[in-house]
């Protein structure tokens, strides 16, 4: 019986805490079918693929070299990596440490249609995640030149419609205004 490590993450604050909770069950139903026993769950919350950084996948790096499980189980390949030089970086770590991977979503074996499918998968959840970078700047600089609200905290003196449009705060327009007059009469910061 292998020891199983489970590693579940989602990417953004406009995710859900229930994608967590899926990738738990399905990793989880896929121990039970291999006769793996879960040792530990690590799960990262709006904690990007792109970066490794991320708070519970180092800890699993580190409980790895520790010795504290066998194999680390991911629902699907882009949560482990969504990007070539992290993912393999870190898969070559386990495996030093005597620790393979699986995933609950796909079988890919050792064999060399197992890597290449692998390698596929990787290099697309990388092309993935860039390309929805690239789509949502672009999306964001279409919301800026029609004055429309981006997300976070409204610049002092605007509100924010439920369409999305700013529109002046009467209130705070007058700190504004204030703020610009001290400026202009010579005030630094």
């Amino acid at each position: 019986m292998k020891r199983a490590a489970l590693y579940a993450r989602y990417s953004s604050d406009n995710q859900r805490v229930e994608s967590i909770t899926a990738q738990l069950r399905a990793t989880n139903e896929y121990c039970v079918k291999k006769g793996h026993q879960v040792v530990k769950e690590y799960v990262d919350e709006a904690e990007s693929g792109r970066f490794d950084d991320r708070p519970a996948y180092q800890a699993m790096m580190r409980d790895a070299k520790a010795g504290a499980f066998d194999v680390v189980v991911f629902h699907k390949i882009d949560r482990a990596a969504r990007n070539e030089t992290d993912f393999f970086f870190y898969k070559a770590l386990l495996k030093r440490a005597g620790v393979s991977i699986e995933y609950a979503e796909s079988e890919i074996t050792d064999s060399p249609e197992g890597q290449l499918l692998e390698n596929m998968l990787v290099g697309m959840a990388a092309y993935f995640s860039r390309n929805l970078a690239r789509e949502a700047k672009k999306g964001m600089k279409e919301n800026a030149y029609k004055a429309k609200h981006n997300g976070g905290q409204p610049p002092l003196g605007y509100d924010v419609t439920p369409e999305k449009d700013l529109v002046i705060n009467d209130a705070e327009a007058s700190i504004v205004r204030q703020i610009f007059s001290m400026r202009a009469a010579g005030a630094g910061y």
